[in-house]
């Protein structure tokens, strides 16, 4: 029986975030099978728009032999026969991404993991996706997952659907004055432990997020100056490529990582040996949702910790662009550190100080 939380959500998705419409062309994918009864109440809610749902239902054991087998032909071959030419008669997607193990590709190799995202993940969704549909992606709960939140099932199930569904309307307008003050700044500099780093974000492009790509949502991202990235930060802990890592430290000077430090070296080091692109820094961001406080090894919901920011390694979005281009976008979060612009201290460890912005802070 789909529960009312469920319903909630994907008309949450559908009339908010992607605003489907009649004849919409809509690709649902469902990467694993806990979340079936979310996928059930989006087709359901697409058929009585009288839009056209396409499923997609994969299981992650099968994408694991697959990413771990495939080579460049077998991706490109992917690409232009099966997703490439669907993707592009999409006008939705909507990506429902419930997997219960998020290790499962920590065995595939450098050369697997480059293969799968140059000739794959890139021409399908980074370019296709990103930039001609109107897309949303979102996690669904499980035990698993409320294990990497150190929470109960139950408990981490309630934190789920109230993370997802903030007032996003209040958000955004909470959002509005920091947009302000970043469109008119030039010097950023973060000050934490492990961590002191600046970077110009001058006549750059700010895109506040309130639901629109990403549920749970609250964030708001441009990209730095290219080569302005200067200084050293420590990240909270993360997963990429399936592989797990507690902690990441990287050194910077004139926008690109000059020496690093983690849990996980050598498989830190073959994501920055990716491609040249790989070593600089495509966006900037302040995650600014309000339930959600510490880490989970997931970055959908890390990257909107509030107090956080996150400087990302790799591609760059077309949205918010600064040159950079990558088959990696890894969103590193760094959470509690002081944030000054051009020189004024805002935020104070994970709180606004400025009357304008305290209303980002959580009640």
């Amino acid at each position: 029986m789909i529960s009312d939380y469920d319903y909630r959500l994907a008309d949450l998705i559908l009339n908010h975030s992607t605003e489907v419409q009649k004849n919409d062309q809509v690709m649902v994918q469902l990467i694993g099978l806990n979340g079936i009864d979310l996928l059930r109440a989006l087709v359901e809610g697409i058929r009585k728009r009288g839009a056209h749902p396409f499923v997609q239902i994969e299981d992650t054991e099968v994408q694991r032999t697959l990413v771990e087998h495939g080579d460049e032909h077998f991706w490109k071959n992917q690409a232009s026969v099966d997703q490439l030419p669907l993707m592009k008669q999409m006008d939705v997607f909507i990506g429902i991404r419930a997997s219960e193990n998020i290790y499962e590709q920590s065995k595939a190799s450098k050369d697997a993991n480059k293969a799968y995202s140059e000739h794959f993940l890139k021409p399908v969704h980074f370019d296709e996706r990103v930039n001609n549909t109107r897309w949303c992606i979102m996690r669904y709960p499980s035990p698993a997952f409320a294990m990497n939140a150190k929470l109960p099932t139950r408990d981490f199930t309630k934190f789920y659907y109230e993370a997802c569904l903030v007032d996003y309307g209040q958000l955004q307008e909470a959002m509005k004055p920091l947009e302000t003050r970043l469109r008119a700044a030039d010097q950023v500099r973060l000050v934490g432990e492990g961590t002191d780093i600046s970077l110009s974000v001058k006549g750059q492009n700010w895109v506040p997020c309130f639901g629109r790509h990403n549920i749970p949502d609250g964030e708001i991202f441009s990209s730095p100056i290219i080569d302005s990235v200067q200084g050293v930060i420590r990240y909270a802990p993360s997963v990429y490529q399936g592989k797990p890592f507690e902690f990441v430290s990287l050194k910077v000077k004139d926008g690109v990582v000059v020496d690093f430090d983690s849990s996980n070296n050598d498989a830190l080091r073959d994501i920055l040996d990716t491609d040249k692109g790989a070593r600089r820094f495509g966006e900037f961001s302040f995650g600014t949702n309000p339930i959600i406080a510490s880490p989970m090894y997931d970055i959908l919901f890390d990257e909107k910790i509030y107090g956080s920011n996150h400087l990302t390694l790799g591609k760059d979005y077309e949205i918010a662009p600064n040159g950079n281009s990558s088959n990696i976008h890894w969103d590193l979060v760094c959470i509690g550190a002081d944030v000054y612009l051009d020189g004024e201290l805002i935020r104070k460890g994970r709180h606004y100080i400025t009357d304008d912005l305290k209303g980002l802070n959580p009640s």
